[in-house]
């Protein structure tokens, strides 16, 4: 099991080339309306637009597919949990499950927990599938003024990323061929499950540990100016990728407004 993090886009594509701050900005700007309302109109609109717009991140939808599958798992899982422990149950009878009333309004309510998740992880998707970690580094920096200690470390934690899944693999095989296995007992396989993720947070914190004493002793936490091998410029171009994000989230949010079904989180 590996996991890249390196950009699977292509490079040309008109959004692909943005500014790394400008597309996490874009892609929080995007995302934060979703979250004010409950209605799955609001995240339907919006999922359209990202998915209308994925051509422009030079992603490809099979690859978009394999980056987001655990979202897929995420929403089945909150399927089964609103199905079971759902507050609102009004609406007509759809499914009689002993304790549990599947009603029309169960349903509307997860839908609309299942679209915004989708909506809200999609955008994180093509940012990340279209930056590089590098030059998301040497943006939050130079553009966004980060602390140089935060933004360093942040990339050191994304290369270290597809080490763990490296790790997890050498585990679950030194395991087995020192004859530990759960075979078909759950019981074990959980057991061996939550003994392989202590032993690989174990390692993840040790290696965390030197790493940090090594960039200190390297200097990145010196206070000295640093100076950047690749400039970061935030062009005109970035700036109206900010605004269309703002306008098209106002579109998805002044469509349900306008269709009656606007449900805010709070009040």
């Amino acid at each position: 099991m590996t996991l890249a993090l390196q950009p699977v886009a292509d490079p040309s594509a008109p959004l692909a080339r943005r500014n790394p701050v400008a597309k996490l900005a874009a892609a929080m700007l995007f995302s934060l309306p979703l979250i004010a309302t409950l209605d799955p109109l609001t995240p339907a609109i919006a999922l359209v637009i990202e998915l209308a717009l994925v051509p422009l991140f030079g992603v490809r939808f099979a690859t978009l597919a394999r980056r987001a599958w655990p979202v897929l798992v995420a929403s089945l899982g909150l399927l089964v949990t609103m199905v079971l422990f759902s507050a609102n149950r009004t609406g007509t009878l759809l499914l009689d499950l002993g304790p549990f009333d599947v009603t029309t309004g169960v349903l509307y309510s997860t839908l609309g927990l299942i679209l915004r998740l989708f909506a809200v992880v999609v955008p994180g998707v093509l940012v990340f599938a279209t930056t590089d970690p590098t030059d998301l580094a040497d943006a939050l920096v130079q553009n966004a003024k980060a602390p140089a200690r935060f933004a360093l470390g942040a990339l050191a934690a994304f290369r270290l990323i597809p080490l763990l899944g490296s790790e997890w693999q050498m585990l679950t095989l030194a395991r087995r061929a020192r004859g530990i296995d759960a075979g078909r007992n759950p019981v074990t396989a959980l057991r061996l499950f939550v003994a392989t993720a202590f032993a690989l947070l174990v390692g993840a914190l040790r290696r965390g540990g030197r790493l940090a004493v090594a960039m200190d002793a390297r200097g990145f936490d010196s206070g000295v100016p640093r100076t950047y091998a690749r400039k970061q410029v935030f062009r005109r171009a970035d700036v109206a990728l900010l605004v269309g994000a703002i306008v098209l989230s106002s579109f998805a949010l002044g469509i349900s407004i306008a269709a009656g079904v606007f449900r805010p989180i709070i009040g």
